[in-house]
């Protein structure tokens, strides 16, 4: 007999790490109800059994619509590396965030995993692999999404302190099907795949296939400890390193020239802070160039011990989300 498990209310299922959560959610037979904004972009559920409730965030009346579940999925957050978007971010992923847990509290919700980032916690300066037991201060955290993500952290660690069962999850570089909008790391792929990547900066990443990163979700919920932390993620590489396993899988050139930070710097900064009051669209983002000066690794251990968190091959998720943005972004 197929009997449906308990019911899990998730926000963000029509984003990238989302999309993948509500279809791992499905696979193992949860119910799955999600909440989606108004006039929502829905093609990353369309055709899923899932129900569908709409509103947003900040919403007074969302225990209302988490009364029937059990279990509360918080994914969403605003993603944005421009600073003119300082107010949304805070709005959205730290007031958001405060609104929902208050909303799942008065709703009786069981437990809630609540997806911050790899972003909120920083990097060590020294040779040791940043893990959950460090905390970057908030101040060395390099622009606001960081921060955003960062308070938004001390509002789910503050719900703990006040009863309520969360486990918090870092993801780190996901990398897969269904990322949309595309993330930073997806706008890579696309340009490699668009001839439109004439160099590169050296930098590096934490990767994981945003499979792991969904299974992760859910064994956070099964056997996360409450008030703990743990970062979802693979792989440490050099960009260059993920340059060259595109090339590899696309059986292209990957580009040869490295770019001085200096330069995509000062491109950054004349896009954002000058040309714009000008009319032009920037295209770079100042915080985005300035991050890609540090390399971003992390050590995933404590996922792989407590959860089980699958590590599969980074070179497979590559694969995927190539196929994936052929068939969906590239023309």
């Amino acid at each position: 007999m197929n009997t449906k498990k308990e019911k899990i209310f998730i926000t963000g299922a029509t984003g990238f790490v989302g999309a993948n959560i509500a279809r791992s959610l499905l696979k193992e037979n949860y119910q799955v109800k999600a909440l989606v904004r108004k006039n929502s972009n829905l093609a990353n559920v369309k055709n899923l059994d899932i129900e569908l409730v709409e509103g947003s965030l900040n919403d007074e009346n969302l225990a209302q619509k988490m009364l029937d579940c059990d279990y509360l999925f918080h994914v969403a957050a605003h993603y944005s590396l421009w600073s003119k978007d300082k107010d949304l971010l805070y709005q959205n992923n730290v007031l958001g965030t405060r609104n929902i847990l208050q909303c799942a509290k008065k709703a009786g919700i069981k437990r809630t995993v609540y997806t911050s980032s790899v972003a909120a916690i920083g990097l060590r300066k020294d040779a040791i692999l940043t893990d959950e037991n460090y905390q970057s201060p908030v101040e060395k955290l390099i622009g606001n999404y960081k921060k955003s993500k960062y308070y938004a952290e001390q509002e789910a660690h503050l719900a703990v302190k006040n009863g309520q069962d969360i486990v918090i999850v870092n993801p780190s570089t996901p990398i897969g099907e269904y990322d949309i909008k595309p993330t930073p790391t997806g706008e890579i792929i696309v340009r490699f795949l668009t001839d439109n990547m004439p160099g590169f900066v050296n930098t590096g990443l934490n990767f994981i296939d945003v499979q792991d990163v969904a299974k992760g979700h859910i064994l956070a919920l099964q056997k996360g400890k409450t008030g703990e932390r743990y970062i979802l993620g693979n792989q440490n590489l050099t960009l260059s390193q993920f340059l060259e396993k595109l090339a590899i899988i696309t059986n292209k050139k990957p580009p040869q020239i490295e770019f001085p930070l200096w330069l995509p710097l000062s491109v950054a900064f004349m896009d954002e802070y000058v040309l714009s009051k000008f009319g032009k669209t920037p295209s770079i983002a100042l915080e985005g160039v300035k991050m890609s000066g540090q390399f971003m690794y992390y050590d995933s251990s404590k996922a792989v011990r407590e959860l089980g968190l699958p590590q599969t091959n980074i070179d497979e998720a590559i694969d995927r989300s190539v196929k994936w943005f052929q068939c969906n972004q590239v023309k």
